[in-house]
């Protein structure tokens, strides 16, 4: 049931999906893993310029960032790393909306097991290829392209709105909860993430952990004479899957308590050893574990470290305990609140275009929706595109998927300006 107004809008959405499509294409080609995002910070620097609305660098090296209870430590230097934010009407009066979107991407090796480059984008059979044409350019293009549709559709946006374009999502989370830090918040979130047309209704906890091994090396003419890490660190595989399933046995909050493996341990990354006859002198192993919404990191890494501890006790083997350190994600899970304004005008702009109420999703990873929740409990979700093989080879997002994520989120950028004065989206 749409107004004058709002047919306007939805067709000023058509007329710009090919624009919303050329700029995910372009943020594909800036191929913007950890430490190489400029690519694609500049490809948004200039839409935003293009689209005239405003840009700002917000620096994740800020004063007193370093010191936020919620920031992971980083390895790496984050001079000169910043996202960029573009705020409108920041002096208006009525509730705040923030659309949020990451830019970073993993690694997409090996890459000769792609159809085509990662990096150059290309389209079969309705759907967009590329490394983060899924998680989450696509809906970041979708998320901009929906402000410029209101307006040339001659609907007044007269309410503050902030868009966030952020790097870290995928490691750290540090992104958005610098913006955060910084000020730049509001009183509700939307984040394209494209887990499809439905509300997000929740998300784990994620820790990421490191286990360090020391061997003996020595030479293969006498293998015997040294110590293997590699083969040693094999060893503690049963340990960690065994943490996997004491946390799945945990009590859980609702609605987790109905799925049935929610929380899980990936061994992401080992690495070992120098030579080839060499006995391998170390082996690092690299992980991620979930956990509930209400189990605080600090327990994670507790139990992390007592699963491994307990490991090196029962092999009795004499070799020394294996060094075990936190980087990366330390988030705590969270529920979203869905008796609020914001979510039920986000459901009736979706039943409005589709006829039917969105369904709900409860996720077993975590978004950068964590940030608003930890830094000043503001509510929000996740809706966006349809995706295939995120993180994975020939990852791709449906195209039809994202012209919906547009004409959404324009329609609800105008009911929310209508609605702005009348209640308070926030919990």
């Amino acid at each position: 049931m749409l107004d004058a107004t709002e047919r306007r809008i939805v067709a000023a959405c058509e007329a710009l999906m090919d624009d919303t499509l050329a700029l995910t294409r372009d943020l594909v080609r800036g191929y913007s893993v950890l430490g190489q995002e400029h690519g694609a910070l500049d490809t948004m620097e200039a839409c935003l310029e293009r689209l005239d609305l405003p840009a700002t660098r917000v620096p994740l090296d800020a004063p007193g960032f370093a010191e936020h209870p919620h920031r992971a430590p980083t390895e790496w230097d984050n001079a000169g790393r910043y996202n960029l934010v573009s705020r409108l009407n920041p002096e208006a009066e009525g509730p705040h909306l923030v659309f949020n979107g990451h830019l970073d991407v993993v690694p997409a090796e090996p890459t000769d097991m792609w159809t085509r480059p990662p990096w150059e984008p290309w389209e079969r059979d309705g759907w967009l290829y590329g490394r983060g044409a899924g998680d989450m350019k696509a809906g970041i293009a979708a998320m901009v392209m929906a402000v410029a549709a209101v307006r040339r559709a001659g609907a007044t946006i007269d309410f503050p709105l902030t868009l966030q374009t952020v790097i870290e999502e995928e490691c750290t989370g540090n992104g958005a909860l610098a913006c955060l830090h910084q000020g730049y918040g509001g009183d509700f979130v939307l984040i394209p993430e494209p887990f499809g047309a439905q509300i997000y209704s929740g998300q784990v906890g994620v820790l990421w952990f490191r286990m360090r091994l020391d061997g003996v090396p020595a030479h293969v003419l006498d293998t015997a004479a040294g110590r293997n890490a590699i083969e040693t660190l094999q060893a503690y595989l049963p340990a960690l899957k065994a943490l996997e399933t004491e946390i799945n046995a945990l009590p859980r909050p609702t609605p987790y308590e109905g799925h049935p493996h929610p929380f899980n341990l990936s061994i992401g990354r080992i690495e070992g050893g120098n030579w080839a006859s060499s006995v391998p002198a170390h082996a690092v192993l690299e992980g991620r574990v979930g956990f509930p919404p209400g189990m605080a990191p600090d327990d994670a890494m507790e139990r992390v470290r007592e699963a491994i501890a307990n490991r090196h006790a029962e092999l009795d083997d004499d070799t020394p305990p294996p060094r075990v350190s936190f980087h990366g994600f330390r988030s705590e899970g969270h529920l979203v609140d869905l008796d609020t304004p914001g979510i039920r005008l986000l459901s009736a702009c979706h039943e409005a275009l589709l006829g039917e109420p969105p369904a709900h999703y409860l996720s077993t990873c975590t978004t950068d929706l964590r940030a608003f929740h930890v830094s000043g409990e503001i509510n929000g979700t996740c809706y966006g595109p349809v995706a295939q093989r995120i993180h994975g080879v020939d990852e791709c997002v449906e195209i039809a998927s994202i012209r919906h994520v547009l004409t959404t989120y324009a329609l609800f950028l105008h009911r929310w300006g209508q609605q702005a004065t009348q209640q308070e989206p926030s919990a």
